[in-house]
């Protein structure tokens, strides 16, 4: 045993194992180098296609959540095509990402819908809808059988110079807290926590106050009192990123069971890419899909029982079922709102009553 494994808390240990399964998953940039995507060594004439990508997420989280994913594609492509890589806030602010995106200043964007304010009547799934999800295979199965794909496809070739390619699960939705814990509903009542707009609506209801800060300063604000805490992510995030650092308490009732999160391109710089290399970063984004559904789902799960940097609190069964109803209303209240709208939230029920049917091990 090497001296930085006996000094290794038992996070540590469960965090490096995680960062194994990158290196092992063949998901690095030269893994996928030598792989059939690669294209042949050939002289070119013409300067490589660049391209400006910015994620939502910060650069520990972006490490896993995007980084692999633009590694492997820049490799793969041969010198034909770069992507240059952001985190948030750095060329501009999340909220603003949509904008930028459509008028060229960035080509492409990883980010859910509500958080970077996308103009469609269907933004509000994106991120965390409250019990739309239990598990993260729920996202995909949703979008490949349930017509989702259609619906975002359909919402977004309405915008103007904006192209939606691919959604994708992400972790759960917790709440972890600083110094007050929650052990009823109750005690939500004026936290202040940054969180996901969605949900943070959602929430609202039982008291909690969302706040917007920048991604990099959310650390920061729960050390000042600023914030309260987070409603943002799982229990992996929360450990990779350092919150949990910070945080005393983790909630384990979980408000939805998987982020949705998309990959969006200007369409003027999409089109400008030829064939062979748009399907190169379909497929990337495909791998990138896989590999974060795996590397949430064990780190999750792991970290939950042997994670010994937060005290665990649960808000009771039976008080927590009155939020559960309470979804129900907000799901018909967001249904309303528009035809395509109500299309998703009917697909949400059709889905539920399927893996409520099924049984184990769906329900």
């Amino acid at each position: 045993m090497t001296k930085d494994n006996k000094t290794q808390s038992p996070s540590e240990k469960i965090l490096a194992s995680r960062r194994t399964f990158l290196r092992n998953a063949g998901f690095g940039g030269a893994a996928l180098a030598g792989s059939t995507l690669a294209a042949p060594a050939i002289v070119r004439a013409q300067a490589p296609i660049k391209w400006r990508l910015q994620s939502y997420s910060g650069a520990p989280l972006g490490a896993h959540v995007i980084k692999p994913q633009i590694d492997a594609f820049n490799a793969a492509a041969n010198g034909e095509m770069e992507i240059e890589l952001y985190y948030a806030d750095q060329l501009v602010p999340t909220a603003e990402l949509f904008r930028a995106m459509q008028n060229g200043t960035i080509d492409a964007v990883q980010s859910d819908d509500a958080t970077m304010a996308s103009p469609v009547d269907i933004s509000v799934f994106g991120g965390y809808f409250p019990f739309a999800t239990r598990y993260s295979l729920d996202v995909p199965s949703l979008f490949n059988y349930y017509g989702l794909n259609e619906i975002w496809a359909e919402a977004y070739g309405e915008v103007e110079n904006v192209t939606w390619l691919s959604s994708g699960a992400w972790d759960p939705l917790h709440i972890f807290t600083v110094n007050k814990p929650i052990r009823s509903l109750a005690d939500m009542n004026g936290l202040r926590v940054f969180g996901v707009p969605t949900a943070g609506k959602f929430l609202s209801k039982y008291g909690l106050i969302p706040v917007t800060v920048p991604w990099d300063d959310v650390e920061v604000a729960m050390q000042t009192g600023e914030l309260d805490g987070v409603a943002w992510c799982g229990f992996t995030e929360a450990y990779e990123v350092g919150w949990a650092d910070v945080c005393n308490y983790a909630l384990t009732n979980s408000v939805t069971g998987a982020w949705f999160g998309s990959y969006f391109a200007n369409t003027e710089s999409w089109n400008k890419v030829p064939p062979h290399l748009q399907q190169l970063y379909r497929s990337t984004v495909d791998q990138s899909h896989y590999y974060r559904d795996v590397w949430y789902w064990g780190g999750e799960a792991k970290l939950r029982v042997e994670g010994e940097k937060m005290e665990l609190t649960s808000i009771p069964a039976e008080e927590w079922g009155k939020v559960v109803d309470d979804s129900e209303a907000f799901w018909d209240e967001i249904a309303s709102a528009s035809p395509r709208s109500a299309k998703v939230v009917q697909a949400f029920k059709d889905y539920a009553g399927v893996m409520k049917k099924a049984g184990y091990p769906y329900r």
